[in-house]
């Protein structure tokens, strides 16, 4: 069953008060010398109080206003659900930014229906900036203040300016796949890196016009798909496919059907 106006203003005001209530796990942490444990062994998977605490306090909010809806997060995993819904968080995306004191980490929130996500938040607690996507359409707020979202409409791949968390191999991309991205990044106007979700927020707005990356889980990615297409953009694997369809965590957003569409032949074509 399709959901109508109503849900998705019920769930987009609840969604903000998630955000928010992150917002005060998150921000009073943030330069603050907040506890970092490495959770991956002889690799570098930073974690810090701000994430677990986050994740809590987001899960807490819809367990009880929504006990029937199923939950899954990066620190604590998975609540089945009862019915369609699920909600899909990520506390701190960006957590080595965090660490750094870069302001490019962000809290990520996503609901989905029937396996598909249907709504998104993307938060920036210290510039104060929040993106949300539901119903087809994508709003930006800061300081309080409400616009709509929009992407640059840029159509010519050799104007556009390209992001990626990290375009190093064996970092979250393999040699094939760092040799792809950098063919598309010779062929736009600049490229910035590292990121992370701050990158698509930034899209959504007309600041950047591709981002393509590789490595990512659901919790990744779920919230920026309703928030990206939205704003007027495209998001797909790099075979163009869904999200998630080949299993290893590909997304090609981009601003425009055209710019997708060029950006698509070339990563498609990796070797």
């Amino acid at each position: 069953m399709a959901l109508s106006k109503d849900d998705f203003s019920q769930f987009s005001d609840f969604a903000t008060r998630l955000a928010d209530a992150a917002r005060r796990e998150t921000l009073p942490r943030f330069r603050a010398g907040a506890n970092v444990v490495n959770k991956a062994g002889a690799d570098y998977d930073p974690v810090t109080d701000a994430d677990r605490e986050a994740e809590r306090a987001i899960a807490a909010m819809v367990q009880d206003a929504y006990p029937q809806h199923g939950i899954i997060g990066e620190e604590f995993g998975e609540r089945t659900a009862d019915g369609p819904f699920r909600w899909v968080i990520d506390p701190v995306d960006g957590t080595r930014a965090f660490v750094c004191g870069a302001a490019s980490w962000t809290t990520l929130i996503a609901l989905e229906h029937d396996g598909s996500s249907v709504l998104g938040v993307i938060d920036q607690p210290y510039t104060d900036e929040r993106w949300l996507g539901f119903g087809g359409g994508a709003q930006f707020v800061r300081g309080g203040k409400a616009f709509e979202a929009r992407t640059s409409g840029l159509t010519e791949l050799s104007k556009a300016r390209i992001s990626t968390t990290d375009p190093r191999q064996d970092g979250y991309m393999t040699a094939e796949d760092v040799d792809a991205f950098s063919r598309l990044a010779a062929a736009t106007r600049l490229a910035r890196f590292s990121l992370d979700a701050y990158a698509y927020g930034l899209l959504a707005i007309g600041e950047l016009d591709i981002v393509a990356e590789t490595s990512l889980q659901l919790h990744d990615y779920a919230a920026l798909k309703p928030v990206v297409e939205g704003a007027g953009g495209v998001v797909s694997n790099w075979q163009g496919e869904p999200l998630g369809a080949e299993g290893r965590g590909e997304m090609l957003a981009a601003a425009t059907p055209a710019l997708h569409a060029a950006a698509l032949e070339i990563l498609a074509s990796r070797k």
